[in-house]
């Protein structure tokens, strides 16, 4: 049986998901890295929407970030995300594990 804690730790994780950009922002990184810039013109929208999304994916954990100078990289989180198989990225959410497969 799932404890609370863990329980909360996935009901966050799936509630950083629970919004459309986000999850397009996960399919983009799962090609590589990209910076808000790069996001945003992928997504068509404000810099700001995809900075604020990219902190919420970046506060549970989802995305890490990597700062080249002035830039700052977004990349998918290698111990909640793994691209083992040429079929599909798989997310791990501890509870779960959720295979995303690759259009």
């Amino acid at each position: 049986m799932t404890d609370l804690k863990q329980a909360k730790q996935v009901a966050e994780i799936l509630s950083a998901l629970a919004e459309a950009n986000r999850i397009r922002i996960v399919e983009f990184l799962r090609t590589g890295s990209k910076n808000v810039t790069q996001l945003a013109t992928l997504l068509g929208v404000e810099i700001v929407n995809v900075s604020h999304h990219l902190k919420v994916l970046r506060e549970t954990g989802l995305v890490q970030d990597d700062k080249l100078g002035r830039v700052v990289n977004y990349s998918l989180h290698p111990k909640v995300f793994s691209n083992d198989d040429p079929e599909a990225t798989v997310l791990d959410i501890g509870w779960c594990r959720i295979e995303i497969p690759h259009n």
